[in-house]
């Protein structure tokens, strides 16, 4: 029988009584975490503002469009940038809306370009603590309405707290955290967790700049 990639790449998680934990954070997934973490996204991409979508400095041009702007997408370009990945972004595409074309281009793309779906959210924890750029992502059932993209990072919380709400992510949005669970930042999106709708992929990182 064929094994899954998650046994292949991860090793059985430990399962004692009724809880499981994550795989242990390795090295590569603090030095993974410490690219991202120097982006500062609570002080940069901030909603409402238009920024540059690789520094998340506000430049002062007018928005192109009425509401008020998130940067989610534009974060996560921006650190798959520096980490070494490619994921759909500017100029490829326009800044936004650009988190449900993130979404279809994952689904459609992304193996082209080294990203593999990962089944659920306790695998995309344990693929996180391994050092791979794990992206969590929602497309909205609304075209005309924006999804959400976050980043999964490292975490030793349980699966039973995981199953609960989620993996711990890094994400820019109507608020920006630096480590936040993920059913807290996709609160604007009660279908993505609620319904678990949100998808993940992982992509391996060989360089962390």
């Amino acid at each position: 029988m064929k094994k899954s990639l998650a046994v292949v790449a991860l090793g059985f998680c430990l399962v004692f009584g009724r809880f499981c934990f994550a795989a242990e954070i390795s090295p590569a997934a603090r030095r993974t975490i410490a690219t991202i973490d120097a982006l500062n996204v609570e002080q940069h991409w901030p909603a409402g503002e238009h920024v540059h979508w690789e520094s998340g400095k506000p430049d002062g041009k007018p928005e192109k469009s009425p509401g008020k702007h998130t940067h989610c997408s534009a974060f996560v370009a921006a650190a798959a940038k520096k980490l070494g990945v490619y994921i759909l972004r500017p100029p490829e595409h326009g800044q936004t809306p650009l988190a449900n074309p993130q979404y279809d281009w994952l689904q459609n793309e992304g193996a082209q370009k080294g990203w593999q779906p990962v089944r659920d959210a306790i695998e995309a924890q344990a693929y996180a603590n391994r050092g791979y750029l794990v992206v969590a992502t929602y497309k909205n059932h609304r075209d005309d309405k924006p999804g959400h993209i976050a980043i999964v990072r490292p975490s030793d919380k349980s699966a039973m707290a995981i199953r609960v709400e989620g993996p711990q992510i890094t994400q820019a949005g109507g608020t920006n955290y630096h480590d936040t669970t993920l059913q807290r930042g996709f609160a604007g999106h009660p279908a993505a967790w609620g319904r678990r709708e949100v998808r993940f992929y992982a992509h391996p990182v060989t360089s962390a700049r």
